[in-house]
């Protein structure tokens, strides 16, 4: 156990410095002054909102002479495990993508890492956003989301459905399902044919996703408020965590989740979906306009069968960090990706804009994701994510769905491990 974890530390030390470096290597001194705005985020360049952030930093610098945009792809994970020591250092950037949720945008807010930007919101019209996806951007004195003072902005929003391989479904003939039932029965026609019914990415956050989807199946906004927001108890051995924990281990047994799936990542899953080599795959919206571009097959979406409740918010947040040298800079740019013309262009490239006008959404696959969420939006429907909770709560998912994938603890075992870091992060709340 040590020398895994020694290892783990190494490789999250190595990591950091490595950002810090590429940070110090990339024209710092010129950041320091006003002609640079100094942007990270890890946004693919084909994807919705790597699209529409591309031509974000066209306008900006048309409409800034004089003021270049540094831009600085990261990735996801080099970001998550190491924003507090980039973000405590004098090579923050001006502005950067982060994720939302107590554990991560709540968190810096608490440690004063970010820039609050609730005066900003109310004079430029941020505050325009719907009440539901405010939610993520605003934070208390804790660091619990949906509190009184705005540490980010999302330009889009986001959600977990379902995407199918149209082609494999008529070969097999089965149909979209529309309760849980029939969902397990498509998966297990596929399965007795040979053909693994789910893509999935059990070293990062996918795995996780699935887990959290089954237990919505049981569960209700009073139990999404107590276990996000900390308004009531949450039994982790509950009808909703138990019900989890016991069907996903159901399913890696009868083959619908796979057996070699604990060390796939995100990426590797996707890309196995658009190989037409899997016949499903439950994930966010984030990845639409990469399977319109990468897909060579028929496929589409519906949302996980018979939940009310599915994974989803505001998208992840402009950030100005607290040491930002241009934060005027970033405010621009943020009223920028929130422009109609921007939020149109996401729109029509698989993204849900978050003040777009539906009406000049004109690709019809991409219309029909926006309607998707807003139908779910309009239902109080978006439960967020499990991971948000509480801090480094993104590793013990991982760690806990890879073991009911590779069999090594029982659902009640996951369970007790998954709930000790909740009950200690409320106790270090004070609640």
């Amino acid at each position: 156990m040590f020398t895994c974890r020694a290892r783990a530390a190494t490789t999250a030390l190595l990591a950091a410095a490595s950002l810090l470096l590429t940070a110090c290597g990339t024209d710092s001194d010129d950041a320091s002054g006003g002609n640079v705005l100094k942007l990270w985020h890890y946004e693919g360049a084909n994807s919705a909102m790597g699209v529409a952030w591309a031509e974000a930093i066209k306008q900006f610098e048309a409409t800034h002479p004089g003021v270049t945009v540094q831009f600085e792809e990261k990735g996801f994970e080099q970001i998550r495990q190491n924003a507090s020591m980039i973000l405590n250092s004098d090579e923050a950037p001006d502005i950067m993508e982060y994720n939302k949720g107590n554990a991560t945008a709540g968190l810096l807010a608490k440690q004063g890492l970010l820039t609050d930007l609730t005066s900003e919101a109310t004079t430029r019209g941020w505050d325009k956003i719907s009440p539901a996806i405010q939610t993520t951007s605003r934070y208390d004195a804790q660091g619990i989301m949906g509190g009184d003072r705005w540490y980010g902005v999302p330009n889009y929003a986001e959600y977990v459905m379902v995407y199918y391989n149209k082609d494999l479904f008529a070969k097999h003939n089965v149909r979209v399902p529309t309760s849980l039932a029939e969902f397990e029965a498509v998966m297990d026609t596929f399965a007795k044919a040979g053909v693994p019914p789910l893509s999935v990415g059990g070293a990062e956050y996918p795995a996780q996703q699935i887990f959290y989807e089954l237990a919505l199946a049981k569960a209700n906004r009073s139990w999404v408020d107590a276990f996000q927001l900390y308004r009531g108890k949450v039994d982790f051995h509950g009808p909703e965590f138990t019900y989890a924990a016991t069907t996903f281990a159901d399913w890696v047994k009868k083959g619908y989740i796979p057996k070699d799936s604990a060390g796939i990542k995100a990426d590797p899953m996707g890309v196995a979906f658009t190989q037409g080599k899997y016949p499903m795959v439950i994930s966010g919206s984030w990845w639409y306009g990469r399977f319109v571009n990468e897909a060579k097959f028929q496929w589409g979406t519906f949302l996980f069968p018979g939940n009310s409740l599915h994974p989803g918010s505001g998208g992840n947040l402009w950030v100005v960090p607290a040491k930002s040298k241009n934060k005027k800079l970033a405010y621009d740019f943020i009223d920028i990706t929130l422009k109609p013309e921007i939020q149109n262009l996401l729109g029509n490239s698989g993204g849900i804009p978050v003040l777009g006008d539906l009406t000049q959404v004109t690709d019809a696959k991409s219309k029909e994701l926006i309607e998707n969420f807003n139908a779910v939006n309009s239902s109080d429907g978006l439960a967020f994510y499990p991971d948000w909770p509480a801090p480094g709560y993104y590793d013990v998912l991982v760690a806990g769905t890879q073991n009911l994938i590779n069999g090594t603890k029982t659902p009640d075992q996951v369970l007790d491990e998954i709930a000790k870091p909740y009950q200690d992060n409320l106790t270090a709340l004070g609640k």
